[in-house]
């Protein structure tokens, strides 16, 4: 098989189960619809000899293959943390999506089934127990980037329920029993926009969580914002002129499309904090926006649109977010994403503040307890300036937070460089320092002598 330089990365850490190291990647998203495969593997942990793979455009076989083209080029990855059960023998893996994020027409019926979902394997066959899908024939990069969580759930009779919390991008909080996947709290599939360049491609309905979800209301005009009138105006011309029906509006190659939540969040990287004494669940979130266009082949390639295996390399660039200006090479359409919603002269977001908030869910019946913005406008500002602004206004937020024996929770997600200490019961900050960069991963907590450490 064909290989691409720097196509493939570990970015999160394997998870062992009995005697089964299982190990998951990312592929780069973006570039080659047909790149390398999303293959999860397993190993012996005694020998290291390699016991099984799992393909998900291949899903019922575990067997190890050899050869060029033994799995299907640009299957579905694992790019974030996963967990496992030892008791149950079950690996949970928030499986992503094939490579060509915002093109679904080349995927495979098998793709269709287990892109973008929670999906439970036997830890000894490879094979999958069960899955649960967050997103029907997904075109928005909504892959979970949330590490499932499990729990062990209390039910009406007294006893327990063994558990597993799956937060997603669009906004959705799933609680399901991890034996089974069957939903605790029940799962309604919701009428959805139709249309885009595949209309046939779109699924009528997406599922929606009965138990809680951290998404907020579909975004209006009065919703746009700037620091001066004429950014507040051009905000809303773009929105006026834009496609957008709510949430999941297709993207379209002859106008932009609205895409909110978008693909930070919700939730992604870093995923929720649980208490299972209080009974709470915490989570950091993201609130902003994307607004995407499709470009077709033939206009991309005349702008010189190339995977980046054909760009020579330049150590002067620092790159572009995701999405922005990627070919897609493989299917119809290249994309343009403008991600969070940015105007161009000015890098201010076109949504009105918070951008991102933390919030506190009773974990017995998702009934929200407090939700507050998090970050602060020190380390934000027009032409990538930092204001200084000790100004409370909710920042994009990526990293999740920890909870305490002590009933405070630590997080540094927000762009602001600083790592708070947040009272649970409130949500009220009592300390917050600054740490020498950003802080966009996990806190890490111990325990010494019964009582939990930082």
């Amino acid at each position: 098989m064909e290989t691409y330089d720097g196509y493939v990365a570990i970015n999160s850490a394997p998870v062992v189960i009995r005697d089964t190291l299982v190990v998951g990647h990312q592929t780069i998203d973006g570039q080659r619809a047909f790149g390398p495969p999303g293959v999860i593997k397993a190993y012996d942990v005694r020998t290291g000899a390699l016991k099984w793979a799992w393909d998900a455009a291949d899903p019922d076989t575990a067997t190890p293959k050899k050869g060029p083209n033994a799995y299907k080029r640009g299957s579905p990855d694992v790019w974030t943390s996963f967990t496992g059960d030892d008791k149950l023998g079950l690996v949970y893996l928030p499986v992503g999506n094939s490579s060509g994020d915002y093109w679904s027409g080349t995927r495979s019926p098998a793709e269709n089934k287990y892109s973008v979902s929670l999906t439970a394997l036997n830890i000894d066959t490879g094979l999958p127990a069960w899955t649960f899908q967050t997103a029907h024939k997904d075109v928005w990069d909504y892959d979970p980037g949330s590490q499932p969580t499990l729990v062990d759930y209390p039910d009406k009779n007294g006893g327990k329920t063994p558990a597993i919390i799956m937060p997603t991008k669009q906004g959705e909080i799933y609680v399901l029993d991890r034996r089974t996947g069957k939903s605790l709290f029940g799962v309604e599939e919701r009428p959805v926009p139709g249309g885009g360049v595949e209309p046939d491609q779109r699924s009528p309905t997406q599922p929606y969580s009965l138990f809680h979800h951290l998404s907020k209301p579909d975004l209006t005009p009065q919703d746009m914002w700037g620091l001066t009138p004429v950014d507040q105006l051009v905000c809303r011309i773009q929105f006026q002129q834009a496609s957008y029906k709510g949430q999941y509006t297709p993207p379209e190659a002859d106008r932009h499309s609205i895409e909110y939540p978008g693909y930070n969040g919700g939730s992604d990287w870093g995923s929720v904090a649980v208490d299972p004494t209080r009974g709470i669940i915490i989570a950091n979130y993201n609130d902003m926006p994307n607004y995407n266009i499709l470009v077709p082949r033939a206009k991309a390639d005349a702008m010189g649109w190339k995977p980046r295996d054909e760009v020579p390399y330049n150590p002067h660039d620092t790159g572009h977010a995701e999405g922005a200006g990627d070919p897609q090479i493989g299917v119809p359409y290249a994309v343009n994403v403008n991600a969070g919603w940015r105007l161009p002269y000015t890098g201010m977001l076109c949504k009105e503040p918070p951008y991102g908030g933390i919030r506190a869910i009773d974990l017995r019946d998702g009934r929200t307890i407090w939700d507050r913005p998090l970050g602060t406008a020190r380390r934000n500002g027009p032409f990538g300036l930092p204001t200084g602004l000790p100004i409370n206004i909710g920042t994009p937020n990526n990293g999740g937070s920890v909870v305490t024996s002590s009933g405070l929770i630590f997080v540094a997600a927000a762009t602001d460089d600083l790592i708070r200490a947040i009272d649970m019961k409130t949500g009220k900050e009592v300390w917050s320092t600054e740490l020498p960069a950003g802080g966009q991963a996990n806190p890490m907590i111990y325990t010494q002598m019964g009582a939990s450490i930082w």
